[in-house]
């Protein structure tokens, strides 16, 4: 009989198999981890690189209530908690030697984690990272919509593809994507998994691009979206956007999202006006300063699904 607490584990599939519906009871909030995790499972150790998995669940009553799992940059991404619970992860993790490298969590959930985290170990948070999560409404294509048409990408394009890749994570400085980029590893990138669609001129000439993810759990990502600076502002965004969205719906997706930069008022504007509406923040902290650094490997049984009471 499993105590209330948090469980951890590295074996993804049994993770899956007690948290997966409580990732699919909100595919649209969850969206992230459902991808990450179903990356780990298709990928195994590959997608965290040499290092095995480190995953947890909170459990209570008998139901799955939270998860957590460890990025491939050794960061925490944490489904919503309340103060109280972001206390007792804290707490627990530090106690089991875990010291990840910062949080990616909701707004709210991030800076409790990260209040809780230098409490239990003095680690400096310093915030690098804020987005805003949208959820797809009824889909309105812009009006007027601009000349040309929607076009999947084929393998043909693969150097089109990744050079507008590497272009749209310049401009975020998204230095790890393009560290992958450059070193020919595209498939270890958040790109290698996507699907392209590109929107193109009349004479077939793109000059705009999207991907989406695969459907997981009912919900499909749209990420990224990308147009050359200089073809910016002719409507061309928004009409691949809305493209790579209506595909998502025909495949039978039930939750379309995407993130957008809150500092960018121009793409907050248009994803709304297609029919996004928005649904949480998210933010992300960096620490330093901690007694030690990484993620220990669990080396007794009872360590290995270490649970601690909630209280």
């Amino acid at each position: 009989m499993r105590t209330d607490g948090w469980h951890l584990t590295d074996d993804v599939d049994d993770f899956l198999a007690r948290a997966g519906d409580f990732l699919r009871s909100r595919p649209a909030l969850h969206n992230t981890p459902l991808t990450d995790v179903e990356k780990l499972r298709t990928r195994g150790a590959d997608a965290h690189g040499a290092e095995a998995a480190v995953l947890g669940r909170l459990e209570s009553g008998g139901e799955v209530r939270a998860i957590f799992y460890r990025t491939p940059r050794g960061h925490l991404s944490v489904t919503p908690l309340s103060a109280e619970q972001a206390d007792t992860l804290a707490a627990h993790l530090a106690g089991l030697g875990h010291f990840p490298s910062g949080v990616i969590a909701d707004h709210a959930t991030a800076s409790a984690f990260t209040e809780s985290w230098q409490r239990h170990t003095n680690a400096a948070p310093t915030p690098f990272w804020r987005t805003r999560l949208y959820r797809l409404g009824a889909l309105t294509p812009p009006q007027p919509r601009p000349e040309g048409r929607g076009r999947v990408a084929g393998r043909e394009d693969r150097g089109q593809v990744v050079r507008w890749c590497r272009e749209f994570c310049v401009e975020v400085g998204e230095q790890i994507s393009i560290d992958l980029i450059d070193s020919g590893a595209w498939a270890d990138s958040r790109f290698g998994d996507r699907h392209f669609t590109f929107w193109e001129t009349a004479d077939g000439i793109p000059v705009s691009m999207a991907a989406a993810t695969s459907i997981v759990g009912g919900m499909v990502r749209v990420d990224p979206v990308h147009t050359p600076a200089h073809l910016r502002g002719r409507g061309y965004a928004g009409a691949v956007t809305v493209e790579v969205s209506r595909a998502a719906l025909t495949a039978g997706a039930t939750d379309v999202v995407l993130f957008a930069d809150p500092a960018n008022p121009t793409s907050n504007a248009l994803y709304q006006r297609i029919g996004y509406v928005h649904v949480a923040d998210f933010s992300g902290y960096r620490f330093s300063g901690a007694p030690e650094t990484g993620w220990r490997r669990h080396q007794r049984p009872d360590q290995r699904e270490g649970a601690t009471r909630s209280g």
